[in-house]
């Protein structure tokens, strides 16, 4: 494959893809409105995250590449799974006991970098007292 240009859903239309396989071009209003494409149509693929994330690093954003590469480990998880887990992190919302099920969730569901970032929440709410 030639190397790929940023933005790719200006210049590479054919690789951006959403989970179901459809590309950039195969996603039309008048789809949507006729009810021929799904949701799933439109979730972006993990791949496309990765891509972006690549971009971002290459352009000197550590921190947005970092973020990208874990939305492309949550992008394979519900909607409702991710919401749980984000309101999970919120102070006092668990115990340490749920937010150690919440990284063995993530490390099984193969999201290890969001798994560590809740490690690392889970170490600065102990440290502050937050939870024990």
């Amino acid at each position: 494959m030639a190397e790929l240009k940023y933005p790719l859903g200006e210049h590479h239309r054919d690789v951006v893809r959403s989970q179901s396989g459809r590309t950039a071009d195969e996603l039309t209003v008048a789809d949507i409105r006729s009810g021929v494409i799904t949701a799933d149509d439109v979730r972006v693929d993990p791949d496309t995250l990765r891509q972006q994330a690549d971009f971002a690093e290459a352009g000197g954003n550590p921190q947005l590449a970092d973020n990208l590469r874990r939305g492309a480990e949550l992008a394979v998880f519900s909607d409702d799974d991710v919401l749980r887990i984000y309101d999970g992190l919120r102070p006092g919302r668990s115990s340490k006991a749920e937010l150690m099920a919440t990284i063995g969730e993530l490390d099984d569901g193969g999201a290890p970098l969001c798994a560590a970032l809740v490690r690392e929440a889970l170490a600065h709410y102990v440290r502050r007292g937050l939870i024990s």
